[in-house]
Parts: C-alpha cells; sequence; structure tokens
C-alpha cells in the first residue's frame, strides 16, 4: 500500500516537473526551429504567431501536451482540480484557435509568416487571445493561491517557496495587464512598438514565470 502511495507522489511530481520544464523551453525551442528547420529567420512578434510558420505543429502539439497534463493533473481538492482543468481548456483552445495575423494597406503581413492563412474568421483570433488571456490568469491564480497552501507549521523551504510563487504569479499578472494595455493602444502606436516585440518578450516572461512555479512544485528544487 505504502508503495503504491510513494509511486502516485512521484507520478504527480514528475507530471508537475514536466509541466514546468515544457512551459520554460516553449520560447527558446520555437525561435530555435524555426532559424534551424525554416525559411523565415525572422523572430516573430508572438509565441502564438509561430502558428503561421513552418512551426506550427510544435506550437500546436506542445501546447496540446502542456494542456492534457494540466487536464490529467489531480490537485489536493476540487478547486485544484478545476484550476487546472480550466487552464488546460484554455491551452486547448489557443493551441487550435489561432492567432489573427495582422495585414498592411497592401495586404502583406506586418511580420514574416511563412503558412500565412488570411482567410481565417475575425472571431477565431478574438477567441484565441481571450483564451490566452484566461489560460496565464488562471495559472497565476494557482500559484499564488493553490500552490501556497497547505502546512499549519510551513517549514523554511516552505515559506521560500510559497514567495516563489506569488512572485512567479505577480509576473504573470503584471504581463497580462501589460498585454492588455499594449491591445488597447491605438494601431499607430502599437506598430512604433512592433520592432522592439513587446508582446513576444511579456508571453516569454509569463511562460518562464509559469515554468518556474511548477517546477517548484515538482520538487525539483527547493524540497523539504
Amino acid at each position: 500500500m505504502n508503495t503504491a502511495k510513494n509511486n502516485l507522489v512521484i507520478s504527480y511530481l514528475t507530471l508537475r516537473k514536466a509541466i514546468g520544464i515544457l512551459g520554460i523551453l516553449l520560447p527558446l525551442t520555437l525561435a530555435i526551429g524555426s532559424v534551424i528547420f525554416g525559411d523565415c529567420l525572422t523572430i516573430q512578434q508572438s509565441i502564438s504567431n509561430y502558428y503561421h510558420t513552418n512551426m506550427r505543429d510544435v506550437f500546436v502539439g506542445y501546447m496540446c501536451v502542456i494542456s492534457v497534463f494540466l487536464i490529467a493533473y489531480k490537485g489536493y481538492d476540487t478547486l485544484d482540480n478545476l484550476a487546472s482543468t480550466l487552464a488546460g481548456t484554455f491551452g486547448l483552445i489557443l493551441a487550435l484557435l489561432p492567432t489573427a495575423i495582422k495585414i498592411d494597406p497592401l495586404g502583406n503581413p506586418l511580420y514574416c509568416n511563412i503558412l500565412c492563412n488570411t482567410s481565417l474568421p475575425g472571431w477565431i483570433g478574438i477567441v484565441h487571445l481571450i483564451s490566452a488571456g484566461l489560460f496565464f490568469i488562471t495559472l497565476a491564480c494557482i500559484s499564488m493561491f493553490l500552490f501556497t497552501k497547505g502546512y499549519y507549521y510551513p517549514t523554511p523551504e516552505k515559506l521560500l517557496r510559497n514567495k516563489i510563487y506569488r512572485t512567479c504569479a505577480i509576473i504573470m499578472f503584471a504581463c497580462m495587464a501589460a498585454l492588455a494595455l499594449f491591445f488597447a493602444l491605438p494601431l499607430n502606436f502599437q506598430s512604433q512598438l512592433l520592432p522592439y516585440k513587446p508582446v513576444l518578450i511579456l508571453e516569454t516572461f509569463a511562460l518562464l514565470a509559469f515554468g518556474l512555479s511548477w517546477l517548484v512544485k515538482g520538487e525539483a528544487i527547493l524540497r523539504d
């Protein structure tokens, strides 16, 4: 019986670490893969834009794996399970419904897209954007409110882990707020900021924070 319980615990620790590693490696995998295997050497404006490049299958596959892992993950109680399932569901939606492509007055994409498809209905891009925001917000809530639960008499390691969870959550919330502000700007201001790739940078920081929180939860570091 104890062996079965130990195996169960190890499996969930491994699942948490796998989710964290996948989140951290996603931006790097897409950027490097696009350079090595694609004809387009341009770094995209956002993680989601890689759907429209030769890295489409990698992006969709990556997000589907992360999302399925989140849905399969079982926490301490119903609230944990509901939150991870919601995050996984939002992840599947953003993986399967691609982001919209911005077109210039001449009908050309504003950035390099190898497999550009401009005929997608506008609502798909809107659903993708909303799902991406809800995906990160749900993950931030998991780090802030659920990962920090437990331990009536927390160990020093647990207290430090809680600080990391909260810091990661704050980073994710801040990135989502900054992205919302960016998309609320007039298009001419957005265009002026595009060379600095603000969306990609903010998404990358959010993914790194998400990945770190799950690595810590998986006891890859700072275990008791």
